[in-house]
Protein backbone atom coordinates (compact mmCIF):
# COMPACT_ATOMS: atom_id res chain seq x y z
CA UNK A 1 0.00 0.00 0.00
CA UNK A 2 1.50 3.35 -1.11
CA UNK A 3 2.48 5.48 2.02
CA UNK A 4 -0.95 8.01 2.63
CA UNK A 5 0.31 11.59 3.74
CA UNK A 6 -2.46 12.00 5.79
CA UNK A 7 -1.63 14.03 8.70
CA UNK A 8 -2.95 15.82 11.54
CA UNK A 9 -1.70 17.48 14.48
CA UNK A 10 -3.45 19.11 17.68
CA UNK A 11 -4.43 19.54 21.33
CA UNK A 12 -7.46 17.77 22.92
CA UNK A 13 -8.44 19.11 26.45
CA UNK A 14 -8.22 15.56 28.21
CA UNK A 15 -9.20 15.20 32.36
CA UNK A 16 -7.87 19.05 32.44
CA UNK A 17 -4.55 18.58 30.53
CA UNK A 18 -4.09 20.02 27.09
CA UNK A 19 -2.47 16.44 25.66
CA UNK A 20 -0.94 17.16 21.92
CA UNK A 21 -1.84 13.88 19.54
CA UNK A 22 -0.81 13.14 16.20
CA UNK A 23 -2.65 10.85 13.28
CA UNK A 24 -0.54 9.75 10.35
CA UNK A 25 -2.06 8.22 7.91
CA UNK A 26 -5.33 6.32 7.17
CA UNK A 27 -7.05 2.58 6.73
CA UNK A 28 -7.08 0.13 8.96
CA UNK A 29 -7.46 -0.06 12.64
CA UNK A 30 -5.79 2.59 14.26
CA UNK A 31 -2.20 1.75 16.10
CA UNK A 32 -1.83 3.83 19.32
CA UNK A 33 1.66 4.98 20.38
CA UNK A 34 2.78 6.06 23.85
CA UNK A 35 6.36 6.85 24.36
CA UNK A 36 9.18 6.16 27.52
CA UNK A 37 9.39 8.23 29.94
CA UNK A 38 11.38 11.69 29.51
CA UNK A 39 10.15 11.29 25.60
CA UNK A 40 8.21 12.69 22.85
CA UNK A 41 7.03 11.43 19.84
CA UNK A 42 9.53 12.37 18.10
CA UNK A 43 12.24 10.86 19.82
CA UNK A 44 10.67 7.49 21.09
CA UNK A 45 9.13 6.70 17.41
CA UNK A 46 10.38 9.43 14.96
CA UNK A 47 12.39 6.57 13.17
CA UNK A 48 9.32 3.59 12.72
CA UNK A 49 6.45 5.89 12.94
CA UNK A 50 6.47 7.09 8.94
CA UNK A 51 7.23 3.02 8.19
CA UNK A 52 4.06 1.93 9.93
CA UNK A 53 2.17 4.61 9.02
CA UNK A 54 2.40 3.23 5.59
CA UNK A 55 -0.31 0.80 5.89
CA UNK A 56 -2.48 1.91 9.06
CA UNK A 57 -3.50 4.66 10.72
CA UNK A 58 -1.18 5.80 13.38
CA UNK A 59 -2.10 8.06 16.54
CA UNK A 60 0.73 9.15 18.54
CA UNK A 61 0.86 11.36 21.99
CA UNK A 62 2.37 12.79 24.53
CA UNK A 63 1.45 12.07 28.24
CA UNK A 64 1.55 14.43 30.71
CA UNK A 65 4.45 16.96 31.45
CA UNK A 66 6.32 15.30 28.59
CA UNK A 67 6.86 17.54 25.24
CA UNK A 68 3.91 19.07 24.00
CA UNK A 69 1.65 17.88 26.68
CA UNK A 70 0.56 21.00 29.98
CA UNK A 71 0.72 19.06 33.11
CA UNK A 72 -1.14 19.44 35.99
CA UNK A 73 -0.62 19.89 39.99
CA UNK A 74 -0.75 15.81 40.55
CA UNK A 75 2.42 13.11 40.40
CA UNK A 76 2.52 11.38 37.35
CA UNK A 77 0.78 7.46 37.65
CA UNK A 78 -0.11 4.83 34.83
CA UNK A 79 -3.24 4.66 36.15
CA UNK A 80 -4.15 8.54 35.62
CA UNK A 81 -1.67 8.21 32.05
CA UNK A 82 -3.72 5.15 31.12
CA UNK A 83 -6.92 7.16 31.52
CA UNK A 84 -5.85 10.14 29.52
CA UNK A 85 -4.87 8.06 26.73
CA UNK A 86 -8.48 6.22 27.09
CA UNK A 87 -10.37 10.04 27.22
CA UNK A 88 -8.56 10.59 24.22
CA UNK A 89 -9.33 8.11 22.17
CA UNK A 90 -13.12 8.66 22.88
CA UNK A 91 -12.73 12.39 21.79
CA UNK A 92 -11.19 11.38 18.40
CA UNK A 93 -14.29 8.62 18.15
CA UNK A 94 -11.88 5.78 18.41
CA UNK A 95 -13.61 2.91 19.92
CA UNK A 96 -10.72 0.01 19.53
CA UNK A 97 -7.24 0.16 18.91
CA UNK A 98 -3.74 -1.54 19.17
CA UNK A 99 -1.42 0.12 21.07
CA UNK A 100 2.46 -0.02 21.26
CA UNK A 101 4.13 1.50 24.50
CA UNK A 102 7.58 1.28 24.68
CA UNK A 103 9.22 1.50 28.68
CA UNK A 104 6.94 3.38 30.77
CA UNK A 105 4.67 4.06 27.79
CA UNK A 106 4.48 -0.10 28.23
CA UNK A 107 3.53 0.20 31.96
CA UNK A 108 0.84 2.57 30.80
CA UNK A 109 -0.56 0.26 28.26
CA UNK A 110 -0.88 -2.11 31.05
CA UNK A 111 -3.09 -0.02 32.71
CA UNK A 112 -4.89 0.50 29.66
CA UNK A 113 -5.49 -2.93 29.69
CA UNK A 114 -6.63 -3.65 33.29
CA UNK A 115 -8.60 -0.40 33.48
CA UNK A 116 -10.55 0.24 29.98
CA UNK A 117 -9.99 -3.26 28.53
CA UNK A 118 -13.17 -2.37 25.81
CA UNK A 119 -11.00 -0.20 23.63
CA UNK A 120 -8.05 -2.84 23.34
CA UNK A 121 -7.40 -5.44 20.28
CA UNK A 122 -3.23 -6.31 20.26
CA UNK A 123 -0.97 -4.71 22.55
CA UNK A 124 2.78 -4.35 22.32
CA UNK A 125 5.01 -4.21 25.20
CA UNK A 126 8.28 -3.21 24.36
CA UNK A 127 11.17 -2.79 26.96
CA UNK A 128 9.32 -3.39 29.89
CA UNK A 129 9.24 -4.61 33.77
CA UNK A 130 6.20 -5.11 35.72
CA UNK A 131 7.75 -5.62 38.97
CA UNK A 132 11.20 -4.16 40.51
CA UNK A 133 13.09 -7.38 40.22
CA UNK A 134 12.64 -7.32 36.53
CA UNK A 135 15.56 -5.64 36.34
CA UNK A 136 19.44 -4.85 37.95
CA UNK A 137 19.19 -3.24 41.61
CA UNK A 138 21.51 -0.78 40.88
CA UNK A 139 18.67 0.57 38.60
CA UNK A 140 16.51 1.18 41.83
CA UNK A 141 19.70 2.82 43.82
CA UNK A 142 20.32 5.18 41.01
CA UNK A 143 17.19 7.33 41.84
CA UNK A 144 18.35 8.69 44.51
CA UNK A 145 21.57 10.59 43.64
CA UNK A 146 20.26 11.36 39.82
CA UNK A 147 20.02 14.95 37.87
CA UNK A 148 18.78 16.35 35.07
CA UNK A 149 22.43 16.05 33.53
CA UNK A 150 22.38 12.55 34.49
CA UNK A 151 19.10 12.25 31.59
CA UNK A 152 20.63 11.53 28.03
CA UNK A 153 21.01 14.23 26.23
CA UNK A 154 19.67 13.25 22.86
CA UNK A 155 16.21 13.42 25.00
CA UNK A 156 16.75 16.66 27.10
CA UNK A 157 17.24 17.74 23.44
CA UNK A 158 14.28 16.22 21.38
CA UNK A 159 11.88 17.99 24.56
CA UNK A 160 13.60 21.18 23.95
CA UNK A 161 13.38 21.02 20.40
CA UNK A 162 9.19 20.44 20.68
CA UNK A 163 8.74 22.92 24.02
CA UNK A 164 11.64 24.82 24.53
CA UNK A 165 10.93 25.83 28.30
CA UNK A 166 13.59 24.52 30.46
CA UNK A 167 11.45 24.88 33.81
CA UNK A 168 9.19 22.38 31.87
CA UNK A 169 11.87 20.38 30.90
CA UNK A 170 13.09 19.92 34.89
CA UNK A 171 9.58 19.35 36.06
CA UNK A 172 8.68 16.74 33.63
CA UNK A 173 12.55 14.78 34.48
CA UNK A 174 11.60 14.97 38.33
CA UNK A 175 8.06 13.73 37.67
CA UNK A 176 9.38 11.01 36.28
CA UNK A 177 12.09 10.12 38.63
CA UNK A 178 9.45 10.55 41.45
CA UNK A 179 7.08 7.89 39.82
CA UNK A 180 9.80 5.07 39.37
CA UNK A 181 11.10 5.91 43.09
CA UNK A 182 7.45 4.71 44.42
CA UNK A 183 7.06 2.03 41.30
CA UNK A 184 5.70 -1.19 42.74
CA UNK A 185 4.49 -2.69 39.36
CA UNK A 186 1.86 -5.43 39.08
CA UNK A 187 1.09 -8.76 40.98
CA UNK A 188 1.64 -12.03 38.84
CA UNK A 189 -1.77 -12.71 38.94
CA UNK A 190 -2.30 -9.54 37.08
CA UNK A 191 0.05 -10.43 34.35
CA UNK A 192 -1.68 -13.42 33.63
CA UNK A 193 -5.20 -11.75 33.57
CA UNK A 194 -4.40 -9.93 30.66
CA UNK A 195 -6.36 -11.39 28.09
CA UNK A 196 -5.74 -9.73 24.41
CA UNK A 197 -2.72 -10.68 21.76
CA UNK A 198 0.13 -9.33 23.08
CA UNK A 199 3.83 -9.01 21.91
CA UNK A 200 6.56 -8.41 24.81
CA UNK A 201 9.66 -7.01 22.72
CA UNK A 202 12.56 -6.41 24.74
CA UNK A 203 16.66 -6.05 23.71
CA UNK A 204 19.36 -8.10 25.00
CA UNK A 205 20.89 -5.39 26.67
CA UNK A 206 17.80 -3.84 28.29
CA UNK A 207 16.47 -2.22 31.18
CA UNK A 208 14.85 -4.87 32.24
CA UNK A 209 16.54 -8.64 31.86
CA UNK A 210 15.91 -10.88 29.10
CA UNK A 211 14.84 -13.61 31.46
CA UNK A 212 12.39 -10.94 32.72
CA UNK A 213 10.91 -10.71 29.33
CA UNK A 214 10.65 -14.66 29.07
CA UNK A 215 8.77 -15.00 32.42
CA UNK A 216 6.28 -11.92 30.83
CA UNK A 217 5.97 -13.99 27.79
CA UNK A 218 4.60 -17.39 29.77
CA UNK A 219 2.48 -15.75 32.30
CA UNK A 220 0.74 -13.81 29.82
CA UNK A 221 -1.98 -16.68 28.43
CA UNK A 222 -2.06 -15.53 24.20
CA UNK A 223 1.54 -13.43 23.92
CA UNK A 224 4.41 -13.91 21.54
CA UNK A 225 7.77 -13.05 22.70
CA UNK A 226 11.17 -11.41 20.31
CA UNK A 227 14.85 -10.07 21.69
CA UNK A 228 16.52 -8.26 19.98
CA UNK A 229 19.74 -7.30 19.67
CA UNK A 230 20.92 -3.95 21.74
CA UNK A 231 20.05 -1.42 24.09
CA UNK A 232 16.91 -0.26 25.40
CA UNK A 233 14.81 0.96 22.35
CA UNK A 234 17.21 0.26 19.72
CA UNK A 235 15.11 -1.80 17.82
CA UNK A 236 12.69 1.14 17.75
CA UNK A 237 14.89 3.61 16.67
CA UNK A 238 14.73 5.37 19.96
CA UNK A 239 16.96 8.73 19.80
CA UNK A 240 18.32 7.82 23.22
CA UNK A 241 19.55 4.07 22.08
CA UNK A 242 21.34 4.81 18.51
CA UNK A 243 24.83 5.22 17.96
CA UNK A 244 25.75 8.13 15.99
CA UNK A 245 22.16 8.43 14.81
CA UNK A 246 22.23 5.56 12.99
CA UNK A 247 19.19 2.58 13.21
CA UNK A 248 20.21 -0.55 12.89
CA UNK A 249 18.60 -2.22 9.55
CA UNK A 250 17.93 -5.36 11.86
CA UNK A 251 14.97 -3.99 13.90
CA UNK A 252 11.49 -4.44 14.55
CA UNK A 253 9.25 -2.96 11.77
CA UNK A 254 8.47 -6.15 9.88
CA UNK A 255 7.58 -8.08 13.43
CA UNK A 256 5.48 -5.38 14.55
CA UNK A 257 3.27 -5.05 11.19
CA UNK A 258 3.18 -8.82 11.13
CA UNK A 259 1.98 -9.24 14.58
CA UNK A 260 -0.44 -6.52 13.86
CA UNK A 261 -1.83 -7.88 10.39
CA UNK A 262 -2.22 -11.61 11.98
CA UNK A 263 -6.06 -13.07 12.12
Amino acid sequence: MAYNNYFHSGHAQVNGLSMYHEIHGQGGLPLVLIHGGGSTIETTFGRILPLLAQKRQVIALELQAHGRTGDRPTDLSFEQDADDVAALLQQLKIQKADFLGFSNGGQTTMEIVFRHPAIINKIILCSIFYKRSGTFPQFWDGFDQVTLHDMPKPLRDGFLAVNNNPTALTNSFNKDVQRMKLFRGWSDEQIKSINVPTLVISANNDVGSPEHAVEMYRLIPNAQLAIFPGGHGTYLGAIEALENGQWPAFNATALIEGFLDQQ
